[in-house]
């Protein structure tokens, strides 16, 4: 007996099925599975320990548990029915696996694979494995056996696949890609089992051959389309429309070749594509990845002269509080990549995707993005703070044109008038650009307008940033008594070349850098996109770098500041910390260090009071900067009363001339 189970042994070799584990199988049977009850771990439950227990009887494999907060909780299965005995239809494999006088054939002397067999079986059409496959039960283990098969049978047919055989393939895949089955991936030990499937079938397909007439392969889970391509074509479109669940709910689905494209197509070609339903809940579940997809995966296999292709998603949820990403997945490093598409439009119901396939990308789908902390006191917050923000930039500039003349009489003064009056019309711009943006965002049919609207939010709020840097290189040169030794033009100059020159010059390498291959906007708002490109970073480094240069001005106006109290009286060093305490509010919002809160933000994202104080430092920032740039300035107020005064002065000087020519109307003026 134990010299017969040995031959069997070699007879059947294959990856999924080695000897050693069919002599294990018959030697548990033979022991009539002695271990404990199945699903049931012995000993005591101490957390991270592992413990195997057998697969119920007439299954083959274990199961493997893991302790968590003392209890068992399942991890890994192997349990299987499939092996190289049963896969094949009843009577067309004629051994039989233990025990009787069983005649071995050709098949003594060499290791056979269920793949080996199958060639030799039925090479035509691949068909005497279906019967038993499509009656096994989904259990791990099977899926694991099938997804070797599978991935075998596309590294051995190099050639002559037929629409015969990619309808056995499809098949075959449809079982494990049931909906049904999607928990029991999460316990294959391997996982990557589904990004070997995803392979495997792409390169199946790859390989199927097309003549006259289109195929159309629909299975419930899978669905194959091909045909042919020409330059003669005015444009190809695969539609789908597929179940997604047990529910009879369907999704679609479509693959647009544009006639332009086409026109690169040397000599006609095939054109494939395949779509799957469940697809991307099983690499989700399989890889444990913290995204989900939300629409079917639809690979395609085209020539290498199309570059770019458009693909139609509906979304399977279609919340409009999350957002969408297109992607494609990297074959290589088995994940979702957005670098391979980018949106080019979307709305609740669906997302319009532009792809660029190669090698690396053949399978494309949709992610829900994930979930960005919004919260109602936020959005409350940004737009009530705009609005007032709004509102006192505009009284800010107000005020400075009625007080120019008189504020402006020294040198410093009109330098430092002329850094808070662009300081206030620049933020003004890029609030009012904001406000745009917002209406714009998601470049669903206002793309043009969104670039605009992003160039600009871009523009005026790197020109904040670096009229707070001019500010604050006068500041410096204040500190250093230096204003003398340069003429007031050159001064004048060299504030808007620092104020408008720096930022234009940004933001315009920014969008040309960027735009022509569609990565200057990000997919869920008129902003600058970081996923693909990092354009982002054209904002983010200029931005930290000048807050950084500020912070140490504010550093060195305080030093300054406490080194005049040293050996003074405690009255005079209370006026001290309270002079320091003033020129740090007034010198904070002008300079954009409530802008440093932002890194917080970034640092931790999901923390609500973080967010919270800094949308309230820069929402409010243009009342900030009307209070302690405007209304605090001693020099103003003194303006304004005058004027006011003098104002007042004039009217009544007004009426007393009114009332007098009133009493005397026939006297004549002298």
């Amino acid at each position: 007996m134990t010299h017969m189970l040995l031959l069997y042994c070699f007879m059947f070799l294959l990856p999924t099925e080695s000897c050693r584990t069919l002599c294990q199988v018959a030697n548990k049977s033979k022991e009539k599975m002695s271990a404990g009850p199945h699903g049931v771990c012995d000993g005591v439950c101490v957390d991270n320990s592992h413990c195997s227990q057998p697969c119920p009887p007439d299954t083959q494999g274990n199961t493997g548990f893991l302790c968590r907060q003392k209890k068992w909780h399942k991890i890994t299965e192997t349990c299987r029915t499939l092996n190289a005995f049963n896969i094949f239809e009843t009577n067309s494999y004629s051994v039989r696996p233990f025990g009787g006088n069983t005649v071995i054939k050709e098949y003594a002397r060499k290791s056979e694979t269920i793949t080996d067999m199958l060639m030799q079986k039925c090479p035509e059409d691949l068909s005497c494995v279906l019967r038993n496959i499509r009656q096994s039960p989904r259990l791990p283990g099977n899926i694991a056996v099938i997804v070797q098969l599978l991935h075998n049978i596309s590294t051995v047919l190099s050639t002559g696949v037929d629409e015969v055989k990619m309808q056995s393939y499809s098949i075959m895949a449809n079982h494990i890609l049931n909906s049904k089955s999607i928990s029991n991936w999460t316990f294959i030990p391997e996982r990557n089992s589904s990004c070997v499937l995803l392979h495997s079938v792409n390169s199946f397909a790859r390989k199927l051959s097309i003549n006259k007439y289109p195929i159309d392969i629909s299975d419930v889970f899978i669905h194959t389309m091909g045909t042919t391509i020409s330059q003669d074509n005015a444009g190809k479109n695969f539609t789908f429309s597929m179940r997604i669940n047990d529910t009879g709910s369907e999704i679609t689905g479509r693959v647009l070749i544009g006639r332009d494209e086409l026109q690169k197509v040397p000599a006609p070609s095939r054109a494939i594509s395949i779509a799957f339903p469940t697809l991307g809940a099983i690499l989700e579940a399989s890889l444990l990845e913290n995204v989900t997809v939300n629409g079917l995966v639809l690979s395609v296999i085209l020539p290498k002269e199309l570059k770019r292709i458009s693909l139609i998603f509906e979304k399977i949820s279609k919340s409009e509080e999350r957002k969408t990403q297109c992607v494609g997945w990297h074959s290589l490093e088995s994940r979702w990549d957005q670098q391979a598409c980018q949106i080019i439009q979307e709305n609740s119901q669906q997302a319009v995707c532009k792809c660029r396939p190669n090698r690396l990308f053949t399978s494309f789908s949709i992610l829900m993005a994930p979930h960005i902390l919004e919260s109602p006191i936020l959005t409350h917050i940004t737009y009530i703070g705009l609005g007032i923000s709004i509102c006192s930039l505009v009284l800010c500039l107000v005020i400075e044109v009625l007080v120019w003349g008189q504020v402006t009489k020294t040198e410093i003064s009109y330098l430092r008038h002329v850094c808070i009056a662009n300081i206030a019309a620049t933020l003004l711009m890029a609030d009012v650009w904001f406000v745009v943006a917002s209406f714009l965002s998601g470049p669903v049919t206002h793309h043009n307008g969104c670039v605009a609207a992003t160039f600009f939010v871009h523009f005026f709020y790197l020109s904040v940033f670096f009229w707070m840097l001019a500010k604050a290189l006068l500041i410096l040169y204040g500190i250093m008594i230096v204003f003398h030794t340069l003429p007031k033009s050159v001064l004048v100059a060299a504030l808007f070349s620092v104020g408008y020159g720096c930022p234009l010059l940004i933001a315009a390498i920014t969008v040309a850098a960027t735009e022509p291959s569609k990565g200057y906007l990000r997919p869920e708002a008129c902003w600058l996109n970081w996923d693909m490109t990092k354009a982002l970073l054209a904002f983010v480094v200029p931005a930290l770098a000048i807050v950084v240069v500020n912070l140490i001005t504010v550093t060195l106006v305080i030093v300054k500041t406490q080194r005049a109290t040293i050996g003074s009286s405690m009255f005079q060093e209370v006026r001290a910390i309270v002079r320091i305490s003033k020129n740090i509010a007034i010198l904070t919002p002008l300079l954009g260090l409530t802008w440093g809160f932002g890194i917080a933000t970034v640092i931790d994202d999901s923390n609500l009071a973080f967010h919270i104080i800094f949308s309230l430092l820069n929402a409010f920032q243009g009342f900030f900067i009307l209070v302690f740039g405007t209304i605090l300035d001693p020099k103003i107020r003194e303006a304004l009363k005058s004027r006011v005064t003098s104002a007042k002065w004039s009217s009544r000087l007004s009426e007393n001339l009114s009332t007098d020519f009133s009493r005397h109307p026939t006297k004549a003026p002298s």
